[in-house]
């Protein structure tokens, strides 16, 4: 499928409104229950929940979905609607009478994009898009474009249309690698010179008769990334993984981590294959060869996200295609 869902277990679901003012979504990965995970916050203007838990040293390793939404830091209410359907199907860290799922949530700014700054994403929304990815089966095809948390997404300060994307890659041994990018990034795609090349790549957009950058009125950004992986790591190894998917994410976008992105990477182990650990220098190069995939499969999500977007427009503007603005 070259997505995240080639890792056995793990299911995505989104759901999105469009207009009325509408133009936001949640997007929601389940992995297996037992799934290990972690998370590295990179941007300097991230709107997270629950990602202290994901720390090596706290003291829950599983994690039971990850939510990726829209509307900003009003939108993370999407996770408590997660949480409740995951609390309803057992799942959950083990307490008296009942379970306390681990759930956590990043959001991208999309305020405003569909015409209506209070459209964003409620409880039920993600609900809905955590009972979907348990309905859509095993190894299905995930959404891609303008759909779950990149229905609002955009790109290049605001000059694009952002999207979903994803990829996978298959290592020796049976090792899958798989990641999932909600791209919404202040910086533009930086596509391979043999690849794909948009008509209307540009890194910053054009100069003011003063000869400055014109003032855009989507300043606020951010890149969310689901790494998974079928391996068997623990926490602190989750958590270096999800370091090595910032690279990817730089190679992919540029500027990238700025002060008004919130880029955030959550990786996820479900622990069906594990890695040879023979000796000490084969557990090194088994991990390095994982995490160098995981910044590879980042890097491809995020520009597989660019393509697939489509144009939008409303009463907020007009966002075109990255592909085609401008042909």
């Amino acid at each position: 499928m070259n997505a995240i869902t080639d890792v056995a277990g793990v299911r995505v679901g989104h759901v999105q409104r469009v207009g009325d003012g509408w133009l936001s979504g949640v997007t929601v990965v389940l992995p297996p229950p037992g799934t290990v995970g972690s998370v590295d916050v990179r941007g300097g203007g991230p709107g997270t929940h629950e990602t202290d838990a994901l720390d090596p040293t706290t003291l829950v390793s599983t994690v039971d979905a990850v939510v990726l939404t829209g509307g900003s830091a009003f939108g993370l209410a999407s996770a408590h609607g997660a949480q409740a359907w995951c609390e309803e199907q057992g799942r959950g860290f083990a307490v008296p009478g009942t379970v306390v799922p681990i759930v956590p949530a990043a959001a991208i700014f999309d305020l405003g994009r569909g015409g209506d700054v209070r459209a964003r994403p409620d409880a039920d929304m993600g609900y809905q898009a955590a009972a979907a990815a348990f309905a859509s089966g095993e190894h299905a095809a995930v959404g891609r474009g303008n759909v779950g948390a990149g229905t609002g997404a955009v790109i290049a300060r605001g000059q694009y249309k952002g999207g979903v994307g994803t990829s996978s890659i298959e290592l020796d041994g049976g090792v899958i690698v798989g990641a999932i990018a909600v791209v919404n990034a202040l910086g533009s795609p930086v596509f391979p010179a043999a690849g794909p090349k948009p008509s209307a790549r540009s890194v910053v957009p054009p100069l003011d008769a003063r000869g400055r950058v014109p003032a855009q009125p989507q300043g606020l950004n951010t890149t969310l990334v689901v790494i998974a992986t079928n391996a068997i790591l623990d926490v602190a190894e989750c958590k270096r993984t999800a370091s090595a998917g910032h690279a990817g994410l730089a190679r992919a976008l540029d500027p990238s981590h700025t002060l008004a992105d919130g880029d955030t990477v959550f990786a996820l182990a479900t622990g069906a294959v594990g890695l040879d650990r023979s000796n000490e220098q084969a557990r090194q190069v088994s991990l390095i060869t994982l995490q160098s995939a995981a910044a590879e499969a980042v890097r491809l999500a995020i520009l597989d996200g660019v393509l697939a977007a489509e144009s939008v427009s409303t009463p907020a503007g007009d966002f075109p295609a990255f592909g085609t603005a401008g042909e």
